[in-house]
């Protein structure tokens, strides 16, 4: 049905050690961001850095990057290119409460468009993640601005026909914002209830 890539190749500079193994509630924090779209995903793929072997649950897939730190947009093609699933659920490996029902309703969304992406507004802006798109679009689309030097994610919904989803709808079904909420720091941790 959907795929889902929590990215970790990052450096988690701002939190000082590697957060994403920083146990939250007996679990490293990237499997809470596994456990929040295990529900929607038939497979679930997790980016790492070219040489990482992290602990995952023994049903998740690991996709490299090609080359460290070269970015979420280069994380990003080296999941797509991973997963078998036609529709996937991107999130961070830092943003472990996605809230079930706000996914269910970008899935809704991308299936009820034309769109290749589906993003929340959060602030007046749309938010690059968590995003919804359609892989084979995605892939090209992504492939393309990694080729032609691009790192951010945000470029990736500047070049697909993207659905944002308002604030105020979405927020309906998540109404403290958990669905965006990311760790950066460990002041943002013991994560709330729920």
């Amino acid at each position: 049905m959907s795929n889902q890539r929590p990215g970790s190749g990052g450096r988690s500079a701002r939190f000082g050690r590697d957060k994403l193994a920083e146990p939250v509630a007996g679990r490293p924090l990237l499997w809470h961001a596994i456990g929040a779209v295990r529900p929607l995903a038939g497979e679930i793929v997790v980016v790492v850095a070219p040489d990482a072997q992290p602990d995952l649950p023994d049903d998740v897939l690991v996709a490299h990057d090609p080359v460290a730190f070269e970015g979420p947009l280069a994380g990003l093609l080296a999941g797509l290119t991973a997963t078998r699933s036609d529709t996937v659920i991107v999130i961070g490996g830092d943003t472990p409460s996605l809230v079930g029902s706000v996914a269910l309703a970008m899935l809704a969304a991308l299936a009820d468009s034309a769109s290749g992406a589906v993003v929340l507004e959060h602030d007046g802006r749309a938010r690059p993640l968590p995003l919804v798109v359609r892989r084979d679009q995605a892939t090209l689309a992504a492939r393309r601005l990694v080729d032609g030097g691009e790192r951010r994610l945000r470029a990736l919904t500047t070049a697909l026909a993207t659905t944002v989803i308002p604030e105020a709808t979405w927020r309906r079904l998540d109404p403290d914002g958990r669905s965006i909420r990311d760790v950066d720091t460990p002041e943002d941790l013991p994560l709330p209830p729920g």
